[in-house]
């Protein structure tokens, strides 16, 4: 370790790829740094210091990597670059052979990444540290903070499960979290650093506690007593720890928000026997059935996975028709790809490329469907609003509690703020509808 005055005024710049969890881990590797002097600057502007963070969930991830990596290395040839996440952790390899690079760092290094900087000089030759993931289990906790009014809480990581079309576990190791009381201290520090809204993070949320003799259903109860925090969202949570319990209790909660995120990947039950998920459709349609009829103003967001090898036209349709029945408010549609060491590359029945991006795309106007008549629900009706701070063309942007995004004309004085509106209008052009604040401040 070299003496951290030699950071001082050093000015350092982020990129993130993935998921929320790789925002929170980011977030932490960035107040770390700031505490040892480093300048936080602008992905986008000339650095001392590039940290990529990665994800390798479809090639498509992977390219995406591989560009940032080289965007970064043409800002600044003589800037030292570090490659952390879960592409560094599967391939680091091909990460060393991208000329430029100086460290990468597998998945659990990434919070640690200023006990690795032995040097900001560049060699020529970058360091590999990636530890055996599978072996890994401690963990490691994170929020992020200062980027937005929400926070992104990591409360559990890796995973058990072992998918058939899945590198997770192989990327981030197998499921781990801290304390009840570990948690709901890190969510106090978010609000101290001025977080309203906590969103829950993690590979496999619902698994919380399991090896501590602790419950996920425990943790948000116990959350839900932290002063300063005004707002939970749950994020994607598997539909067989999604339980009655869980649900009953959003629904009578202050603060958790009536939004789940549930996983179906596929709505034919011989294609999740294919992809080892645990559960089937019918359970699936009985936790959105409970939902709605508990919260029926509930926003449902649906992950679902099209083209996996074994998937044949009819098995498609059965999806197709499933979620065309279901109660969601929005897909979010993956086309599947090939992830190396995966059992699903050894299921007779690939789809060709061409068929996987047809079905996705009836899936994407399915889920258009399903947003715009989700948000023509809406019209008319009160809802309280968090405002984020981004100035885009004079409007501003936020939530409503259950998760529809609005846009009001721009006034600071809302920053940060929840304010009841009136929901107006909205174009199909727009992601958010238009709204009204009811009482200015």
């Amino acid at each position: 370790m070299i003496d951290q005055t030699v950071f001082e005024q050093k000015k350092v710049a982020f990129y993130t790829l993935g998921c929320k969890l790789n925002f929170s881990e980011t977030s932490n590797v960035a107040r770390q740094m700031q505490e040892a002097g480093f300048q936080k600057v602008s992905y986008h502007q000339v650095a001392d210091v590039y940290v990529i963070n990665t994800c390798s969930v479809t090639d498509l991830s992977d390219k995406k990597c591989r560009n940032a990596i080289k965007r970064a290395i043409r800002q600044n040839p003589n800037a030292f670059v570090v490659v952390t996440g879960c592409y560094a952790q599967l391939k680091p390899g091909e990460i060393a052979n991208i000329e430029g690079v100086d460290l990468i760092l597998g998945s659990n290094e990434k919070t640690d990444l200023l006990q690795h900087l032995d040097s900001l000089e560049k060699n020529g030759k970058p360091r590999i540290v990636a530890g055996e993931i599978l072996k890994d289990k401690v963990f490691k906790p994170s929020f992020s903070s200062g980027d937005r009014t929400r926070s992104f809480l990591k409360i559990q990581d890796g995973c058990d499960y072992f998918c058939s079309y899945c590198t997770i576990p192989l990327a981030r190791g197998t499921s781990r979290s801290d304390t009840v009381a570990n948690t709901v201290e890190q969510a106090r520090q978010a609000a101290l650093l001025g977080a309203k809204e906590i969103i829950l993070t993690g590979v496999n949320i619902g698994d919380f506690g399991r090896k501590n003799g602790e419950s996920f259903f425990e943790l948000i109860q116990a959350l839900e007593t932290v002063d300063g925090v005004e707002r939970y969202r749950i994020s994607s949570i598997e539909p067989n720890l999604l339980t009655d319990e869980i649900i009953d209790f959003v629904a009578s909660s202050r603060k958790f928000m009536p939004h789940f995120h549930i996983p179906i990947q596929s709505g034919c039950n011989e294609v999740l026997k294919l992809m080892k998920r645990k559960y089937n459709r019918e359970l699936f349609a009985s936790r959105v059935n409970h939902i709605k009829t508990v919260i029926p103003h509930a926003f449902i967001g649906v992950d679902v996975i099209v083209g996996v090898n074994g998937e044949t036209e009819a098995y498609f349709q059965e999806t197709l028709d499933f979620l065309t029945d279901i109660e969601a408010s929005q897909l979010h549609v993956f086309t599947y790809s090939q992830r190396p060491n995966t059992q699903a590359l050894k299921i007779e029945g690939k789809v060709p490329i061409r068929e996987r991006q047809r079905r996705s795309h009836l899936l994407l106007e399915l889920s258009e469907q399903k947003r715009l008549g989700f948000y023509k629900q809406q019209l008319g009706l009160e809802a309280p609003v968090l405002f984020e701070s981004t100035n885009y063309e004079g409007m501003m942007h936020g939530f409503t509690n259950n998760y529809i995004k609005v846009e009001v004309p721009f006034n600071s004085k809302l920053v940060n703020t929840i304010q009841t509106v009136v929901m107006k209008s909205f174009t199909l052009d727009k992601q958010a509808i238009h709204a009204e604040v009811k009482a200015q401040i």
